[in-house]
């Protein structure tokens, strides 16, 4: 009797507690502001500092790739003879005005090669047959763009060695390709510019204190181009475009490394 007493005060003292507590939280978080109430979804917590204030960050990517096809086929096109690489750069420098938040500048240049001395494409039998084929084609073209970029941290929780973050950028670029293509040689050369606002979310981890690794991927993009050519140095032509997307752009994705010092 007496165990069942004690019990039952013992109980009763838990309960008052949980709600004792339940009254407080639910009192603090209505007396807060809504600056205080967005800080507490850790987007604007400095508290976990992946980035403090007055840090440099340098860092950038490097990709190539080269390939030579001897009397290859693809798919249904037959007989390919060529070569081709491609390269591209991409060095980026920021600076830590506040925590978790940095401003810089993004430079890319790119250059792409393609020489083909053959290619052929057949459809159908006998008759009814369609034959088509490229006895040359030669392609080269490089392209730059600068970017102002704005760049927010998210900490996860109160881990420093991992982090998201939404970088925004503003860029402006151009530019040129040669292409040559048939016997006789007819040749075309363009120069074009362009200017886009995009947004690129990521990842960033850290190895050691001070290099991390990055990896981003365009999903938001406002975009105009244009672009001027002239063919076989007689006529000419321009054509612009417009655009903006809200999706995945798979060809945008980046991984690269970044110093933090």
């Amino acid at each position: 009797m007496f165990f069942n007493k004690r019990l039952a005060v013992i109980t009763a003292a838990i309960l008052i507690s949980f709600g004792a507590t339940a009254q407080v939280a639910e009192v603090s978080s209505s007396s807060l502001t809504r600056k205080e109430q967005r800080e507490n979804r850790g987007i604007s917590d400095m508290k976990t500092q992946i980035v403090p204030k007055g840090q440099w960050v340098f860092g950038g990517s490097l990709t190539y790739s080269t390939h030579t096809n001897s009397d290859y086929t693809f798919l249904i096109i037959e007989d390919i003879e060529s070569t081709g690489y491609s390269v591209k750069v991409s060095p980026l420098v920021g600076y830590s005005l506040a925590p978790n938040s940095i401003i810089g500048l993004r430079g890319s240049y790119s250059r792409s090669f393609l020489n083909m001395d053959s290619a052929s494409l057949h459809l159908g039998e006998g008759d009814a047959a369609l034959n088509f084929g490229v006895d040359y084609y030669y392609m080269l073209k490089h392209s730059y763009n600068v970017a102002a970029i704005w760049r927010q941290y998210i900490p996860l929780g109160r881990n420093k060695r991992l982090a998201l973050f939404a970088e925004f950028q503003l860029a402006v670029g151009g530019s040129q390709s040669k292409f040559a293509e048939g016997q006789p040689i007819r040749g075309t050369y363009a120069k074009g510019m362009d200017i886009s606002l995009g947004a690129n979310p990521g990842i960033v981890a850290f190895i050691t204190n001070n290099m991390a690794l990055e990896l981003n991927i365009g999903v938001l993009g406002l975009g105009y181009s244009r672009t001027e050519q002239i063919h076989n140095q007689i006529t000419t032509g321009q054509s612009s475009s417009s655009n903006m997307n809200f999706k995945v752009n798979i060809l945008s994705i980046g991984l690269g490394v970044a110093f933090y010092l």
